[in-house]
């Protein structure tokens, strides 16, 4: 498409690709990742609007779903929807699951997130110092693993469905538990941080496969106690909830009757729980 010069053709082009349903961008601060936006008028009247971002699971596919998804919600509710996209064999190794255990290799995947949220939070003028994150399945995996390392980061945490869980257990090592996180990460776990903000765990009540969760000796992430949260997704669930508990989570757990593995079922529940805690932190 021939760009005009002129101030109209200009201020069109950044309503079809800047607002509403966005452009696919790539990130300026790695450009082999992407992401896509909703962002409501209410950003380009120059209102001060929150954000959540939407993380997608193993197909990506998904990241499309969650933006087109949770638009309405962000028109009622004056909130961007960040969805970035993090494609599968990045460093040309066919690997699928390297985000979501936040590292692979020298990529850190929780900063290239945090450097899509600045790059756009200047982009449309907005403060995003702090957002809420929703994901399911291997978005749920990155959701939490992303809370326990970032909590002072997020006002509220949504996490759907992982498919394996890192527990906040000191006694054993990272992603299984946290006792390196200081050494392998940079920063040490802050527990009274991650007590402030406000989480949910959502799964479907027949979400019972475990053909993709169950981790085999010598496979790519095994370790010892990697199965150790539960069978199903769940039961590991649950056990993260016990887990964040015990460090003074406040935890709403939703099971959806039945719901199987379906992202898309258990978006109201995300929806409700979202606006709950927007509507709470607004009036504080």
């Amino acid at each position: 498409m021939q760009e005009l010069g002129t101030s109209a053709a200009a201020a069109r082009a950044r309503a079809i690709y800047d607002y509403g349903h966005t452009a696919i961008f790539a990130s300026s601060f790695d450009p082999r990742f992407h992401m896509l936006l909703y962002v409501p008028p209410a950003a380009s009247d120059g209102r001060k609007i929150d954000l959540l971002v939407a993380v997608h699971g193993t197909g990506r596919t998904s990241a499309i779903e969650f933006r087109d998804g949770f638009a309405e919600f962000g028109r009622y509710h004056d909130c961007a929807v960040l969805c970035p996209i993090f494609p599968m064999n990045v460093r040309g190794d066919g690997a699928r699951s390297g985000y979501k255990y936040i590292e692979e290799a020298d990529i850190r995947y929780d900063s290239i997130l945090l450097s899509m949220v600045e790059e756009m939070a200047e982009k449309y003028g907005q403060d995003w110092s702090r957002f809420a994150m929703f994901g399911f399945s291997g978005g749920g995996h990155f959701t939490h693993r992303f809370a326990i390392l970032h909590p002072e980061r997020l006002w509220a945490a949504s996490i759907g469905a992982p498919g394996s869980v890192t527990l906040l257990d000191p006694g054993r090592d990272w992603w299984v538990g946290i006792r390196d996180v200081a050494e392998r990460f940079g920063k040490p776990f802050d527990a009274k941080a991650l007590a402030r903000v406000p989480v949910q765990m959502v799964v479907g009540g027949l979400d019972l496969e475990t053909w993709e969760i169950t981790h085999k000796e010598g496979s790519k992430y095994w370790m010892d106690g990697a199965n150790d949260a539960g069978e199903t997704r769940g039961q590991r669930l649950r056990t993260l909830a016990r887990s964040f508990e015990a460090a003074g989570v406040n935890i709403t757990f939703d099971e959806v009757p039945g719901v199987a593995h379906d992202r898309m079922k258990v978006l109201d529940r995300v929806k409700d729980f979202l606006a709950e805690t927007l509507a709470r932190r607004r009036a504080a």
